[in-house]
Protein backbone atom coordinates (compact mmCIF):
# COMPACT_ATOMS: atom_id res chain seq x y z
CA UNK A 1 0.00 0.00 0.00
CA UNK A 2 2.91 2.40 0.74
CA UNK A 3 4.93 1.71 -2.41
CA UNK A 4 1.40 2.24 -4.29
CA UNK A 5 0.93 5.71 -2.49
CA UNK A 6 4.91 6.81 -3.25
CA UNK A 7 4.38 5.44 -6.98
CA UNK A 8 0.99 7.51 -7.33
CA UNK A 9 2.89 10.36 -5.53
CA UNK A 10 5.72 10.42 -8.03
CA UNK A 11 3.58 9.84 -11.12
CA UNK A 12 1.53 13.41 -9.87
CA UNK A 13 4.48 14.84 -9.32
CA UNK A 14 5.91 13.96 -12.71
CA UNK A 15 2.76 15.15 -14.59
CA UNK A 16 2.81 18.38 -12.56
CA UNK A 17 6.32 18.76 -13.79
CA UNK A 18 5.48 17.73 -17.92
CA UNK A 19 2.89 20.45 -17.53
CA UNK A 20 5.26 23.09 -16.18
CA UNK A 21 7.93 21.89 -18.94
CA UNK A 22 5.09 22.22 -21.61
CA UNK A 23 3.81 25.60 -20.53
CA UNK A 24 7.70 26.99 -20.24
CA UNK A 25 8.24 25.58 -23.72
CA UNK A 26 4.89 27.56 -25.35
CA UNK A 27 5.94 30.45 -23.85
CA UNK A 28 9.55 30.16 -25.07
CA UNK A 29 7.81 29.32 -28.45
CA UNK A 30 5.74 32.69 -28.42
CA UNK A 31 8.96 34.66 -27.26
CA UNK A 32 11.01 33.11 -30.11
CA UNK A 33 7.78 33.84 -32.81
CA UNK A 34 7.73 37.73 -31.80
CA UNK A 35 11.56 38.28 -31.63
CA UNK A 36 11.44 36.59 -35.52
CA UNK A 37 9.01 38.97 -36.41
CA UNK A 38 10.31 41.74 -34.90
CA UNK A 39 13.99 41.12 -36.43
CA UNK A 40 12.19 40.88 -39.90
CA UNK A 41 10.07 44.14 -39.11
CA UNK A 42 13.37 46.02 -38.33
CA UNK A 43 15.79 44.32 -41.25
CA UNK A 44 12.94 45.82 -43.35
CA UNK A 45 12.91 49.44 -41.98
CA UNK A 46 16.47 49.04 -42.36
CA UNK A 47 16.39 48.73 -46.16
CA UNK A 48 12.87 50.90 -46.12
CA UNK A 49 15.68 53.54 -45.19
CA UNK A 50 18.22 52.52 -47.55
CA UNK A 51 15.87 52.84 -50.00
CA UNK A 52 14.35 56.27 -49.05
CA UNK A 53 17.67 57.79 -49.37
CA UNK A 54 17.68 56.03 -53.39
CA UNK A 55 14.67 57.90 -53.86
CA UNK A 56 16.18 61.00 -52.23
CA UNK A 57 12.49 61.34 -50.44
CA UNK A 58 13.34 63.60 -47.21
CA UNK A 59 9.72 62.96 -45.93
CA UNK A 60 10.13 59.11 -45.85
CA UNK A 61 13.48 59.08 -43.98
CA UNK A 62 12.43 61.47 -41.42
CA UNK A 63 9.06 59.38 -40.65
CA UNK A 64 11.35 56.21 -40.23
CA UNK A 65 13.08 57.62 -37.56
CA UNK A 66 11.40 58.16 -34.15
CA UNK A 67 10.41 61.68 -32.54
CA UNK A 68 13.88 61.92 -30.83
CA UNK A 69 15.94 59.55 -33.58
CA UNK A 70 19.68 60.41 -33.75
CA UNK A 71 21.76 60.28 -36.58
CA UNK A 72 25.15 59.64 -35.39
CA UNK A 73 28.66 59.77 -37.96
CA UNK A 74 31.94 59.26 -35.80
CA UNK A 75 33.70 59.86 -38.34
CA UNK A 76 32.59 62.89 -39.39
CA UNK A 77 36.68 64.28 -38.93
CA UNK A 78 35.82 67.66 -38.53
CA UNK A 79 34.09 68.55 -42.08
CA UNK A 80 31.47 66.23 -42.30
CA UNK A 81 28.35 66.88 -39.80
CA UNK A 82 28.71 65.05 -36.45
CA UNK A 83 24.84 64.18 -37.17
CA UNK A 84 21.64 65.21 -35.43
CA UNK A 85 18.81 64.39 -33.53
CA UNK A 86 14.94 64.39 -34.03
CA UNK A 87 12.56 64.96 -37.06
CA UNK A 88 13.30 68.64 -37.44
CA UNK A 89 17.41 67.77 -37.26
CA UNK A 90 16.98 64.50 -39.61
CA UNK A 91 15.07 67.06 -41.94
CA UNK A 92 17.80 69.37 -42.20
CA UNK A 93 20.57 67.19 -41.92
CA UNK A 94 19.19 65.35 -45.19
CA UNK A 95 17.27 68.57 -47.21
CA UNK A 96 20.35 69.85 -48.91
CA UNK A 97 21.71 66.88 -49.56
CA UNK A 98 19.47 65.44 -52.00
CA UNK A 99 19.50 67.91 -54.54
CA UNK A 100 23.01 68.24 -54.92
CA UNK A 101 22.71 64.43 -56.30
CA UNK A 102 21.91 63.34 -59.81
CA UNK A 103 21.32 59.87 -58.13
CA UNK A 104 21.99 57.51 -55.29
CA UNK A 105 22.32 54.10 -54.96
CA UNK A 106 23.05 52.11 -51.73
CA UNK A 107 23.57 48.45 -52.87
CA UNK A 108 23.60 46.00 -50.05
CA UNK A 109 25.96 43.85 -49.03
CA UNK A 110 24.96 42.05 -46.09
CA UNK A 111 22.17 42.93 -43.49
CA UNK A 112 21.99 41.12 -40.40
CA UNK A 113 19.71 41.06 -37.03
CA UNK A 114 21.33 41.49 -34.06
CA UNK A 115 21.40 39.31 -30.99
CA UNK A 116 19.38 41.78 -29.77
CA UNK A 117 16.03 41.97 -32.44
CA UNK A 118 15.76 45.49 -32.30
CA UNK A 119 19.40 46.28 -33.58
CA UNK A 120 20.39 45.55 -37.18
CA UNK A 121 23.50 45.97 -38.70
CA UNK A 122 24.15 46.37 -42.55
CA UNK A 123 27.27 46.82 -44.90
CA UNK A 124 26.51 48.31 -48.02
CA UNK A 125 28.40 50.99 -50.81
CA UNK A 126 27.29 54.05 -51.72
CA UNK A 127 27.57 55.17 -55.08
CA UNK A 128 26.36 58.90 -55.99
CA UNK A 129 25.99 60.19 -59.02
CA UNK A 130 27.64 63.98 -58.96
CA UNK A 131 26.10 66.65 -60.80
CA UNK A 132 26.70 67.81 -64.15
CA UNK A 133 28.37 65.02 -65.37
CA UNK A 134 31.05 65.81 -62.48
CA UNK A 135 31.31 61.25 -62.17
CA UNK A 136 30.12 59.46 -59.13
CA UNK A 137 31.17 59.18 -55.44
CA UNK A 138 31.63 55.89 -53.98
CA UNK A 139 32.51 54.70 -50.36
CA UNK A 140 31.82 51.76 -48.28
CA UNK A 141 29.78 51.93 -45.38
CA UNK A 142 28.77 50.23 -42.07
CA UNK A 143 25.64 50.99 -40.21
CA UNK A 144 24.03 50.04 -37.12
CA UNK A 145 20.20 50.81 -36.37
CA UNK A 146 18.35 50.62 -33.65
CA UNK A 147 14.43 50.55 -33.13
CA UNK A 148 12.00 51.28 -30.53
CA UNK A 149 8.73 48.43 -29.99
CA UNK A 150 7.08 50.52 -32.86
CA UNK A 151 9.51 50.21 -35.58
CA UNK A 152 10.84 53.51 -35.38
CA UNK A 153 14.98 54.28 -35.65
CA UNK A 154 16.12 55.47 -32.83
CA UNK A 155 19.90 55.51 -33.45
CA UNK A 156 21.51 55.14 -36.39
CA UNK A 157 25.56 55.26 -36.51
CA UNK A 158 26.86 55.45 -40.11
CA UNK A 159 30.67 54.42 -40.41
CA UNK A 160 32.64 55.47 -43.78
CA UNK A 161 35.69 56.24 -44.82
CA UNK A 162 36.40 59.86 -44.11
CA UNK A 163 39.48 60.13 -46.50
CA UNK A 164 37.52 58.72 -49.31
CA UNK A 165 34.70 61.28 -48.39
CA UNK A 166 37.21 64.14 -48.15
CA UNK A 167 38.94 62.72 -51.73
CA UNK A 168 35.54 62.46 -53.46
CA UNK A 169 34.55 66.08 -52.48
CA UNK A 170 37.46 67.41 -52.89
CA UNK A 171 38.17 67.85 -49.02
CA UNK A 172 41.39 66.09 -48.45
CA UNK A 173 43.36 69.36 -46.56
CA UNK A 174 40.18 69.89 -44.53
CA UNK A 175 40.35 67.03 -42.53
CA UNK A 176 41.62 67.43 -38.91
Amino acid sequence: MKQSIILMAILISLSACQNTAKKELESLKQKNALEAKLAERNKANTLAFLKALEDMNVDSVVNLFAEDGKHINPYASGIFSEGTQGHEGIRAYWEPVFPNFEKMQFPVEEIHVMQDPSMTFVKFKGKIKLKNNAGWYENDYYATFEFDKEGKITRYVEIFNPIVAARGFGLLDKIK
